[in-house]
């Protein structure tokens, strides 16, 4: 054996030897660095959460098995978060080594975690509050960092697990629910979990059981009743007046891995008899039958994408989506919906029930199919792409639901609805004697309504894009609902066939409904118009035209002048608040002045007047009932009165 190999072996022998020590003094002082760890954990959540933390108890069994008992943190002046009884666990070695902590198996024996909350401060607020890194991390790489933390997570899952006894309590002043663990065992890569739900008004069981593999990073798990009854969900009523629950969910994770440089989520979840109330979405319930998500989802560098050939399935109707984030240079958001062609029936069947209640009966010939397109770029707000296409193929409604849209053709009864409550009957027709046709009407009125609330109203089919790009953009920007898009097709709409109540419900049936009744062509343009006219509200208790001309100004709509029909266009948004338009004088504030104007400048630059239609207009002067309603009440003698009526003709 040569000297250099001696020398080699020698080396070897003494990495050998001093790894074997190190395992020794590992072993000898693996109580001593257990509980080091404790004290610098418990130092870490008095810093910087305000919290003590404690166990009574620890110890290793062995090199990776490790005893912990009496664990508790509690929040300084308020309840324990959390404790623990007994736990036992066991530790990946080699992971161990390389700092990292995979669990192999586990066991917990009673304890709790509780959420309590006592007027606006919580046993849980120091950790929710954000922590600012003082350093310049730089551009963090989504795909890595999140691929880093499920990887953590999965080795923070074990691969056997045994927990009696636990449960997790809210107090949410007084708004209680708890959730007890009576047995959750994960062997073999099959998790059976039994949970006693309990809260003020009612007690259930539920059951989460399947396959679950955190390793492999794959699970395929059914939640629901054991009872096979309806999940209620609890505390949500209470703190949200929102009633939900379902029959059961199930979830499946397929893939969960790192594919040249992006991350990559695959898998799908369903749910059944999905109930939901809530007065912000509907005055009833809205059930969902069945519903299905096949999620695939991909994180590059800079971007978060679920990909085009992911499916959404409600009842019969298909949708395949595409969502984009995209952080570079600018902060892109895209959307993609695609319907493929479908049976206009099934869609129809298809709609929650609850959620399109004038929909419920209707019957359809056809068939359709939609796509949707929109794209936002924050470096060029104005830019915004909106494109929403409906291609119908022989769509025929053949019957109509609770609204039938042909009523608008003939005569009827109005009842507007105010809070709820049903107004006087108006009757839109000829048989009323405050009926008024377009041809009996000042032409200024039709030119100013229609520059104020709907300038493409002739020309377009119940929706303007460029409004909706508009309005998507600006509530983006102000990261509020700060502006809406209404057509006067979708006003008359929500006045004749629906309520005004302001629901998610409401707004979907509003465009559904605009869409049929103008792509149907149920009713001409100027049928629709006229109709508006005769039934909006025009002030308090006034609705239509004629009641409206001699509310304001003792005259008949065809005799009104262009100040006058200014006037009430500009407050048709809010007509009963008319009166706050004026000052103390009786005279419009110098804001709604100006707001007459540039309404003037826009129809004489689209051609609507000349200069001719204003000569003679004096400052607008309140006449009728509503001048009772202002601040002062005018002292104009009838000689005055006649004076202006003779300039004015």
């Amino acid at each position: 054996m040569t000297q250099k190999k001696q020398r080699g072996l020698l080396i070897l022998k003494v990495c050998g030897g001093l790894l074997l020590l190190g395992m020794v003094l590992l072993f000898a002082f693996r109580n001593t660095i257990l509980n080091k760890v404790i004290q610098r954990v418990d130092a870490k959540f008095e810093k910087e959460y305000q919290c003590d933390f404690a166990i009574q108890k620890a110890e290793f069994h062995g090199l990776t098995n490790i005893e912990l008992q009496h664990i508790t943190l509690v929040p300084k002046q308020a309840d324990t978060l959390l404790r623990i009884d007994g736990l036992k666990t066991s530790v990946s070695f080699w992971k161990l080594l390389k700092g990292d902590i995979q669990l192999g198996k586990l066991e917990i024996n009673k304890g709790f975690i509780q959420l309590v909350k006592k007027g606006k401060k919580g046993n849980y607020d120091a950790f929710l509050r954000s922590k600012k890194d003082k350093k310049d991390a730089g551009e963090v790489n989504y795909a890595t960092f999140l691929n880093r933390i499920t990887s953590r997570l999965m080795d923070l899952v074990p691969t056997d697990m045994q927990v009696k006894g636990f449960a997790f309590r809210i107090n949410d002043n007084g708004n209680k629910v708890l959730f007890d663990f009576n047995e959750l065992v994960l062997a073999d890569k099959q998790l059976k979990t039994i949970i006693d739900v309990t809260s003020d008004d009612f007690s259930q069981q539920w059951s989460i059981k399947g396959f679950a593999d955190p390793r492999d990073r794959k699970a395929d798990l059914t939640f629901a009743n054991t009872q096979n009854d309806t999940i209620k969900i609890p505390y949500l009523d209470k703190k949200f007046h929102l009633k939900t629950g379902f029959k059961s969910i199930h979830f499946n994770l397929e893939k969960l891995a790192m594919e040249s440089g992006t991350l990559h989520i695959d898998g799908y979840s369903s749910i059944d008899n999905l109930i939901v109330n809530n007065p912000k979405i509907a005055s009833k319930d809205v059930i969902i039958t069945k519903a299905r998500f096949d999620y695939r989802w991909i994180v590059g560098s800079r971007f978060i994408a679920l990909d085009s050939t992911s499916m959404m399935q409600l009842n019969a109707i298909k949708c395949q989506p595409y969502v984009a984030y995209t952080n570079e240079e600018a902060k892109v958001y895209e959307l993609r919906l695609k319907i493929p062609k479908m049976k206009a029936q099934d869609f129809i069947s298809s709609l929650p029930t609850g959620l399109f209640h004038h929909f419920e009966g209707m019957e359809a010939q056809g068939n359709f199919s939609y796509a949707l397109n929109f794209k936002y770029n924050d470096k060029q707000p104005n830019n915004i792409v909106f494109e929403s296409s409906m291609k119908p193929d022989g769509l025929k409604i053949t019957k109509y639901g609770a609204a039938d849209l042909n009523k608008i053709n003939g005569q009827f009864t109005y009842r507007a609805i105010d809070k709820g409550v049903a107004q006087r009957p108006i009757l839109v027709g000829a048989a009323n004697a405050n009926y008024t046709s377009l041809t009996e009407m000042s032409p200024y009125l039709t030119k100013c309504v229609l520059t104020s609330e709907d300038p493409s109203f002739m020309n377009h089919r119940g929706f303007i894009n460029e409004a909706f790009k508009e309005s998507i953009s600006k509530n983006i920007r102000t990261k509020k609902f700060a502006r809406g898009a209404s057509t006067i097709s979708m006003q008359l709409v929500k006045n004749v066939f629906l309520t005004r109540e302001k629901t998610l419900s409401r707004k979907l049936e509003e465009i559904l409904l605009v869409y049929i009744l103008e792509n149907n062509r149920i009713s001409s343009k100027q049928r629709m118009l006229e109709v508006y006219f005769n039934i909006i509200e025009w002030g308090p208790n006034i609705y239509g035209i004629a009641e409206a001309s001699e509310f304001y100004f003792q005259k008949r709509p065809i005799d009104l002048n262009i100040n006058q029909c200014l006037f009430l266009a500009t407050i048709i948004p809010n007509p009963k608040g008319f009166m706050w338009r004026f000052d103390s004088h009786n005279r419009l504030k110098p804001a709604h002045q100006q707001q007459e104007k540039f309404l003037t400048n826009l129809m004489f630059k689209r051609n609507l007047i000349t200069p001719n239609d204003t000569i003679g207009n004096f400052p607008l002067f309140i006449s009728g009932a509503a001048k009772y309603y202002l601040k002062q009440p005018p002292t104009v003698t009838e000689s005055d009165i006649n004076t202006i009526e003779e300039f004015e003709f």
